[in-house]
């Protein structure tokens, strides 16, 4: 029989997935109003645009009717509608529980909602999600913004009733080629295992992206004085007489951290996202949107 404390963890979650689902609807609408869309043209049934007539377009292009309207000729294009697979993976290990603000949101929290606004997102524009490591086929529609939701409860209630902690990095699974990955992490592990998961994924013929999210105290270090810091994955306590004297040292190493994704990512045409908790989600959400559909633009 599950512990009182256990059960009440349980609930705690069922609780916040209509709140968070609600959340992510709302980042996804406010950034699709800045987006108008992800249209590209291509092979497809819906209009999109007329267009002047340029040399070497065929004839068949020609749109007779609306160049009657004036003295030049015009193309009627149409949309792509080619629908990609896309996976979605957010890190859900014991370090990404960590707010240093009260009231804010976790990076775990952060990751969830930017995992789910970006699914609401993809499945508006027709595009096929499915959570990574799941076994299940990306589909379309809301009900994979659904099933997404589901899954990232489903993965928490198993943590809160068996005590399980979910790896740091994303699983390495042989996926079709010509899909894409967005993993969403700290992206704080050591960069060769980093760099392993970037080469299987791109090796494979996938594009990807990644969302480094980091809470306000991971980045300024702002403590001053004697301080204790206890790890969240069983790395122990630590304490420093006086944090301010190492915090230009913790800076330049953390800016060494974010230079490597940027370079490990630049040879595959990756892209990488910065994002702090206490930054709001739609920014970091539109420049990851966008970056997907110029990849998608630039594959067709």
């Amino acid at each position: 029989m599950a512990s009182s404390s256990t059960l009440h963890r349980s609930l705690e979650l069922a609780g916040t997935l209509p709140a968070l689902m609600v959340a992510a609807d709302r980042v996804a609408a406010t950034v699709i109003q800045g987006v108008h869309g992800r249209r590209r043209v291509g092979q497809g049934d819906a209009f999109w645009q007329y267009r002047p007539y340029r040399a070497g377009d065929s004839a068949g292009q020609i749109d007779w009717r609306q160049s009657a309207r004036s003295r030049h000729l015009f193309v009627r294009e149409t949309e792509w509608e080619a629908a990609a697979s896309v996976w979605l993976w957010r890190d859900g290990s014991p370090s990404m529980q960590y707010a240093s603000l009260r009231n804010s949101d976790t990076k775990a929290l952060r990751a969830e909602l930017i995992t789910l606004a970006l699914a609401s997102l993809l499945s508006d524009a027709g595009e096929r999600v499915a959570v990574l490591g799941t076994g299940m086929r990306p589909i379309s529609g809301r009900l994979a913004v659904r099933r997404v939701a589901e899954t990232l409860f489903d993965e928490a209630r198993q943590v809160a009733d068996r005590g399980a902690a979910l790896p740091s990095l994303p699983p390495l699974l042989p996926l079709p080629a010509h899909g894409t990955v967005v993993l969403i992490s700290d992206w704080l592990d050591p960069l060769d295992r980093i760099e392993a998961v970037i080469r299987h994924y791109s090796g494979g013929g996938l594009r990807g992206h990644l969302v480094q999210i980091l809470d306000p105290a991971e980045e300024d270090l702002p403590f001053n004085g004697h301080v204790k810091f206890e790890g969240l994955e069983a790395e122990g306590q630590h304490t420093i007489r006086r944090v301010e004297g190492v915090r230009e040292a913790y800076g330049a190493r953390l800016a060494a951290q974010k230079e490597g994704l940027l370079h490990l990512t630049r040879s595959t045409d990756w892209t990488v996202h910065l994002h702090r908790t206490d930054k709001s989600p739609q920014t970091v959400l539109l420049s990851l949107y966008l970056a997907m559909a110029d990849l998608r633009r630039l594959a067709a």
